[in-house]
Order: C-alpha cells, then sequence, then structure tokens
C-alpha cells in the first residue's frame, strides 16, 4: 500500500457515502464534510426542515437492485421502486454498516478549497455555530452532486401582481398542502410529473404548463424495468438508431403519441436529451386529474393565462424548473470550463487542479450507483498508488473527445457535458 493520505471528502449523499466507503476500504484516512444534520443527501427525510428536492411522494426511478450498493444491497423487503423515506433509511443503514459516521463531520459548510502555493488545498469550513475551521489537505474528492442551485425561470409579465404562492420544487413537500387549491405545475422533467401527478389527488385542479415536449417513458417496459432492459445485451448490441426505432415504436405500442393526451411531441429524438420516466402522468392527464396546457404567457391577478390564449385561476405557481450546477466554494474556473461544460477527466480528474477530484457528476440512462462506485475505487486506487494518470496533456485531449463526442448527440450544454453511456463509461474506468 501507498502512503497514506490526507484527504477531505465533501459530501455525505449517495456519491459521498460511496467514495467513503472505497476510501476506507484502501485504509485511508479522511474527514467527510456534510452541510445537513445527517447523511443521505437529497434523499433525506423531508421532515428534517431543511429545503431540499425530497417532496414526500418521491420514489425511485430506478429499481433497487442497481441503486443500492454493491456491497450492501438493498433490503429483500423492499419494493423494486423504493420510496422516499425507504432509500433516506437505507443510506443512513450503509454508513452506519460501512463505520463511515466517525469520518462525517455534519452541519459542516465547506465555505472555500483553493490550492495553496506547496501544491495542498486549503479548506475553509464553517460549523452549526458559526465557527471557521481552515485546514490543509493534500487532496480533495467533491461529492456533493449537481442539483445545487434552484433555476427560476424570468418571471412571466404580470407575475407581481400575481394573488398566490410562486414556489420552485425545492420546497415542494405534498400534495395535502394543496388541498382544494387550484395549481399550475410548470415544466415536464421528473419532478413535475412526480408533483402533479401528487398535486392531482388534492388540488381543486392542477394544470401542467409544458413548453417543450420530452420523452416520456414509463418505469417499465415488458414488465422489465427500464434499467434491466439497459443491462441486456439484445440492447447494448444495438446502434444507437437501432435503439431509437426500437424505443419509438415500443412507446407508440403502448400509449400512443403525447399529442395524444395534449402534451407537445418532442422535437428532439430519444436519447438526444434527457427523457422523463413516469408511469403516473399519461393515465392522470386521461383521468382528467391533470390538464395540459402550453407556456404560461403572463400572469393576471389570480389568472394564468397561456400562449394559446386559455386561461385558469390560480392559487399557486410551482417552477419544476431544473437546476444549475454550481459549486461556489471551488476555484471559479473548475470543473466549469469557459464553454460552460464540465470539464474533467473520465469525467472525475481536474487535469489543470492536481489532487483534486469529483464523484457523481454524471448523468446516465439508468441508476447512477454503480458508476460512482467504479470511480470511487478508482480514485482511491490512484491516491494509493495502485494506478497513475497520465499527462495533463493527455488528459485534455480525452476530454476534448468526450465532449465532442457527447456535443454530437446531446448538444452542447452543460446537462449534455455530463451525460455518460452505463456499460462503455465502467468498462473505462475498469481499464484504469
Amino acid at each position: 500500500m501507498g502512503e497514506r493520505v490526507s484527504l477531505c471528502l465533501i459530501g455525505a449523499g449517495l456519491s459521498g457515502l460511496a467514495t467513503a466507503h472505497a476510501l476506507k476500504s484502501e485504509g485511508l484516512d479522511f474527514v467527510c464534510l456534510e452541510k445537513a444534520s445527517d447523511v443521505g443527501g437529497l434523499w433525506r427525510q423531508p421532515g428534517a426542515g431543511e429545503r431540499g428536492p425530497g417532496y414526500l411522494s418521491l420514489h425511485l426511478n430506478t429499481n433497487k437492485q442497481l441503486t443500492g450498493y454493491a456491497d450492501r444491497p438493498m433490503p429483500a423487503g423492499y419494493p423494486v421502486y423504493p420510496s422516499h423515506s425507504q432509500l433516506a433509511a437505507y443510506l443512513r443503514s450503509f454508513a452506519e454498516w460501512a463505520g463511515l459516521l466517525d469520518h462525517i463531520e455534519l452541519e459542516t459548510t465547506v465555505e472555500s478549497v483553493r490550492r495553496a502555493a506547496d501544491g495542498s488545498w486549503t479548506v475553509v469550513s464553517r460549523d452549526a455555530h458559526g465557527t471557521r475551521t481552515t485546514r490543509d489537505f493534500s487532496q480533495v474528492i467533491v461529492a456533493s452532486g449537481h442539483n445545487t442551485e434552484p433555476v427560476l425561470p424570468v418571471p412571466a409579465p404580470g407575475s407581481e401582481t400575481f394573488k398566490g404562492t410562486i414556489l420552485h420544487a425545492l420546497d415542494y413537500r405534498d400534495g395535502s398542502d394543496y388541498a382544494g387549491q387550484r395549481v399550475v405545475v410548470v415544466g415536464l422533467g421528473a419532478s413535475a410529473v412526480d408533483i402533479a401527478a401528487d398535486l392531482s389527488r388534492y388540488a381543486a385542479q392542477t394544470v401542467l404548463s409544458v413548453r417543450r415536449g420530452l420523452h416520456i417513458l414509463p418505469k417499465q417496459l415488458f414488465g422489465i424495468p427500464l434499467d434491466d432492459v439497459a443491462e441486456a445485451p439484445w440492447w447494448t448490441t444495438m446502434s444507437l438508431a437501432e435503439q431509437r426505432r426500437f424505443i419509438e415504436q415500443a412507446l407508440l405500442v403502448a400509449r400512443g403519441r403525447l399529442s395524444d393526451y395534449g402534451l407537445p411531441e418532442p422535437d428532439h429524438p430519444v436519447f438526444a436529451s434527457a427523457v422523463t420516466i413516469s408511469d403516473e402522468i399519461l393515465t392522470r392527464i386521461r383521468h382528467g386529474g391533470v390538464v395540459p396546457k402550453p407556456a404560461i404567457d403572463l400572469v393576471d391577478g389570480g389568472r394564468v393565462v397561456f400562449t394559446d390564449g386559455t386561461s385558469v385561476p390560480a392559487d399557486a405557481i410551482v417552477h419544476c424548473t431544473g437546476y444549475r450546477m454550481a459549486h461556489p466554494f471551488l476555484p471559479p474556473d473548475c470543473p466549469i470550463g469557459p464553454q460552460g461544460s464540465v470539464e474533467l477527466y473520465k469525467r472525475v480528474v481536474a487535469p489543470g487542479h492536481p489532487g483534486l477530484h469529483f464523484i457523481g457528476l454524471v448523468r446516465p440512462h439508468g441508476s447512477v450507483t454503480r458508476l460512482v462506485e467504479a470511480q470511487a475505487r478508482w480514485v482511491a486506487r490512484l491516491l494509493v498508488g495502485k494506478a497513475t494518470l497520465p499527462e495533463p496533456e493527455v488528459m485534455r485531449k480525452e476530454i476534448d473527445a468526450y465532449l465532442g463526442g457527447v456535443a454530437g448527440q446531446y448538444g452542447r450544454t452543460q446537462g449534455a457535458s455530463i451525460q455518460v453511456d452505463v456499460a462503455p463509461y465502467l468498462e473505462e474506468l475498469r481499464n484504469e
């Protein structure tokens, strides 16, 4: 084994716990800084009294076999798609089982991470009492996720006249909070369809305002979880064009066209952008519980007016408009490059910042757990000298090639720059 390393790990969510386990398995000393009052990241219990994207009706969209950690699978009694509270309990139990809690400083916010003249990393943190601590580490691993800052659209004309509540999905907890109200949900991503379906069981009226069509996939095809389909040899041997034709034909047979439900058809082929996974939203629309509408044009007092000229009375508007990636504690040029894309070797290593690593800055179609475990094992091996990095110029060429490749399929956006295909990416990390 190589020399023991002074390590700082940031974040104790799913990615951070996987990393902590890998570090401990290699005998490495580390401290993990977590701003929340418990482990679990975005899956923590919504009753914790903190802002976070974990609403009460949230369930996994990926099956438990591929979402649980390899060394400690989820309990056999869990359903295929566990609930928010079940996953929170599982992550806590994993931290206890792996002996990680003694390494974790809870309620500790990282304020800055800067490289010192001697090559070490100075980390400034603040605890729950407001006390600041400055420490030097030889290595820093960031595992704090990429859903960090809520994105709100430019307010529609007249929004200042709205008499109800305007909020982001980050502050949504439960549909019962809106019992008897008339609610407009904005968006068509995972949170939007989940929240609209949840609201439809309590609200007097639920409207789903959609600006752009997205591909909506069920959690299962032919009774098989999508994760398992993505792993099947008959699927992985298909070309991208063949996969697209297969999915499009299967969806057409299973539920028809999205325009049949009053939703806009996607303006891009499937897998050219993030897909929305939902078993409920189309059924709730067909049952009349959710009414689709186009984008909001303006707000007029207590009414919301849409671009097709129709309008509805509203008591609340919930913006499910996503999150932007932000690491305000890091140097300004890391890991986001000048073009706004994430620039990391193998999606993990920052070439211009030796000793700085990232775990979990990837977005696969399916569960992320195996990917972050593979990333964490690779980083741990790097730190004990069982693996080595190429020269910075070689790493930068790999980054350029990767970004060029994903741009051809997903475009040149920040979200596209973290998109990965599961099987090829796992093979890359094994080869490292």
